[in-house]
C-alpha cells in the first residue's frame, strides 16, 4: 500500500488542479457515472468528539474509497487541529487498500474548488466584487478559489469578531494586493456581485431584501441539521442549485425552507446538470444560490489526484 502524507499532498496539488478535478467530478455525477454510499457517523470515548465515514465510487475512473473526518475539540489544548481527515483509496480490481492519503488540506481545497466551479458557471462573467462572511481557515481557501475563476478587484469581509475581520482583510491586501475592507453585513451584501458564506451560523446572516439582482450566493457553511446562513425569503427570488440535492434539504442550506414548505426538491438543480448544459443562469438579473454540503466523491477524486502526482514524482511511500 502507498502512503501520501499531508505535507506531500499539499505540495503536489494546486488550487487550479483542484478546481479542474471538481469540475470533472460534477460532470460525472451529472451523467450518472458516480455513486455516493450512506454516511456512517460515530464518536470517540470523550463527550464532544465525533467522526464520519463517507465513501463513493467514480465508475469511469475506477476511483473508489472512503474518507474519515474527525472532530476532537480538546486537540486545541494540545496544539493540534480539532479537525482531521484521512482518505483510504481502494484498488478497483481487488478491493484491497491501495493508498492512504492525509486529507485535511485536501478537504479544504476540494470544498473551495467546488465553490469555484459553481461561481464559474453560475455567476456573471464580469463579477468583480466579493463579500465573504467568515474569516476563518476555510474562508481563505474560498477566496483563493474564487480568485482563480473571476477577476475580483474588491473584497468585503464580515465576521462576528470585528478584529478577525480586520485581520483577514489586512491579509488579503498584503498577500493578494486586492482592495479589502472589514464592513458590516448590509454594506457587504449591497455592494457584492458574489457573496460567499463560510460560517457555522444557525440563523440568517443578512436579510434577503439586501441582495441585489444578478448576485450569486454560495452558501458553504451548512453541513449539519439546524445550520443556516441565508434568509429563506431569498429563495423565492432566486434560482436554486446544490452539489447534492438530497443533502441540501436534510443537512444543507435549504433544510429549513424545505421543512416549512417554502422550497420543494424540484426547484433545486444539481450542479452536475449545469455543467452538462441542462440548466444554469439565463440572464444577468437572476439571483443564483448554490448550496454545498460536500460529498465523498470530491474527497476520493482529489486524493486520487494527489496519489497520482505524488507517485509520478517519487513522493508516495510504500508501506
Amino acid at each position: 500500500m502507498l502512503y501520501v502524507s499531508e505535507e506531500t499532498a499539499k505540495s503536489v496539488v494546486t488550487m487550479a488542479d483542484a478546481i479542474e478535478t471538481m469540475e470533472g467530478v460534477f460532470c460525472e455525477i451529472g451523467r450518472g457515472d458516480a455513486k455516493v454510499f450512506p454516511v456512517v457517523m460515530g464518536h470517540g470515548p470523550k463527550q464532544g468528539t465525533s467522526f464520519s465515514m463517507k465513501s463513493g465510487l467514480l465508475t469511469s475512473r475506477g476511483v473508489l474509497g472512503l474518507k474519515v473526518g474527525s472532530y476532537w475539540p480538546e486537540n486545541r489544548k494540545r496544539g493540534h487541529n480539532a479537525h482531521a481527515s484521512t482518505t483510504l483509496l481502494l484498488d478497483p480490481e481487488t478491493g484491497y487498500a491501495k493508498a492512504l492519503v492525509g486529507a485535511s488540506h485536501m478537504t479544504a481545497l476540494r470544498t473551495a474548488a467546488a465553490d469555484a466551479v459553481a461561481v464559474r458557471h453560475l455567476s456573471r462573467p464580469n463579477c468583480a466584487t466579493l463579500a465573504i462572511f467568515g474569516a476563518g481557515h476555510q474562508a481563505w481557501y474560498e477566496l483563493l478559489a474564487i480568485y482563480e475563476v473571476r477577476k475580483i478587484r474588491q473584497v468585503f469581509v464580515t465576521n462576528r469578531s470585528k478584529e478577525a475581520a480586520a485581520a483577514f482583510a489586512r491579509r488579503i491586501r498584503e498577500e493578494l494586493s486586492l482592495e479589502a475592507n472589514a464592513v458590516d453585513a448590509p454594506d457587504a451584501v449591497q455592494q457584492a456581485d458574489i457573496i460567499v458564506t463560510v460560517t457555522a451560523a444557525r440563523e440568517p446572516l443578512f436579510s434577503a431584501d439586501m441582495v441585489r439582482a444578478g448576485t450569486h450566493v454560495s452558501a458553504m457553511g451548512a453541513d449539519g441539521e439546524g445550520k443556516q446562513e441565508l434568509d429563506p425569503a431569498l429563495f423565492a427570488r432566486a434560482n436554486l442549485f446544490a452539489d447534492v440535492v438530497e443533502q441540501s434539504i436534510t443537512v444543507g442550506e435549504y433544510e429549513k425552507a424545505f421543512k416549512t414548505g417554502l422550497v420543494n426538491k424540484e426547484r433545486i438543480t444539481p450542479l452536475g446538470a449545469v455543467l452538462n448544459g441542462r440548466a444554469g443562469r439565463t440572464n444577468g438579473k437572476q439571483i443564483t444560490v448554490f448550496d454545498s454540503s460536500g460529498m465523498a466523491l470530491q474527497d476520493v477524486a482529489i486524493c486520487a489526484l494527489a496519489l497520482e502526482k505524488a507517485h509520478n514524482r517519487g513522493m508516495a511511500k510504500e508501506i
